[in-house]
């Protein structure tokens, strides 16, 4: 118990520190500390990030950050979607599912990497591309259109899918997804993209517990415990974040999937 206990504190603090996509450390967490299969782990670590990813969303919609149109929309297609992963979850064996987390957290690690580089080039480009979704400064809403909206419904199905089969949030598929789709401010981006992450989440922990996939003695722990990393973590964000807390959580990220990857080969 108080091994899981820890073990979603140390997951909520690395939501805190490095955004929404921290939370994809919490499958691999589970299947080493608590010995796993990642079928089982999924579930669980949907409710604990969904958990933690509401607290940041509240206090977005607070702040006023949350654009909870766009975020409706593409949980809408996610929760459509996560159903569909969580059953092929069911039915994937162990190791194929650890080498597919494994390669899609080794390209988040590469991805958070690629981030912290300092820019090569100083040379502005002729034409910005404009993007589907357009905020109109005037009314302070999205402009929808419908290339705005397929977009947004694509990321959703992404998200959604990854949600129900690898049992993460999809914070690492929506910050880009709204980087590049929308003119959103960077913590307007992050705010929504909790929202959604919450929505989608809580979906999957839904139709996991109604199968009887969740495992709540291991559940309640850790997610209890990644609610509280994720409060003391947000007390330290402000003197830890930088590139640097980046990077390390980039060769964190890298290490933990090279060790599923042997775990899955041996």
């Amino acid at each position: 118990m108080i091994t899981i206990l820890l073990l979603g504190i140390t997951v909520g603090i690395i939501l805190a520190l490095t955004g929404a996509g921290g939370g994809i450390l919490a499958v691999p967490l589970l299947v080493f500390g608590a010995g796993l299969g990642m079928a089982e782990t999924g579930p669980i670590g949907l409710l604990a990030v969904g958990l933690a990813a509401t607290l940041g969303a509240l206090l977005g919609l607070r702040n006023k950050t949350v654009r909870y149109k766009a975020a409706l929309l593409i949980a809408g297609v996610g929760i459509v979607c996560s159903p569909f992963g969580l059953w092929l979850a069911q039915r994937t064996p162990n190791r194929p599912l650890t080498i597919v987390f494994a390669a899609v957290l080794l390209y988040v690690a590469f991805r958070t990497f690629m981030k912290t580089r300092p820019a090569t080039s100083t040379r502005v480009p002729l034409t910005t591309p404009v993007p589907p979704c357009m905020l109109d400064d005037t009314r302070g809403k999205l402009s929808w259109t419908a290339p705005c909206a397929w977009s947004l419904a694509l990321s959703g199905m992404a998200a959604g899918l990854l949600s129900g089969l690898l049992g993460v949030g999809g914070g690492f598929v929506m910050v880009p997804a709204l980087q590049r789709y929308t003119n959103l401010s960077a913590q307007s981006v992050v705010a929504t993209s909790l929202a959604v992450i919450s929505l989608v989440s809580m979906s999957g922990v839904i139709a996991s517990a109604v199968t009887g996939h969740l495992q709540w003695a291991v559940a309640i722990p850790f997610s209890v415990g990644a609610v509280l990393g994720m409060l003391a973590g947000r007390q330290l964000a402000a003197r830890l974040a930088g590139p640097q807390l980046q990077r390390s959580f980039a060769l964190v990220s890298a290490v933990v999937a090279l060790a599923l990857l042997v775990r899955a080969l041996a």
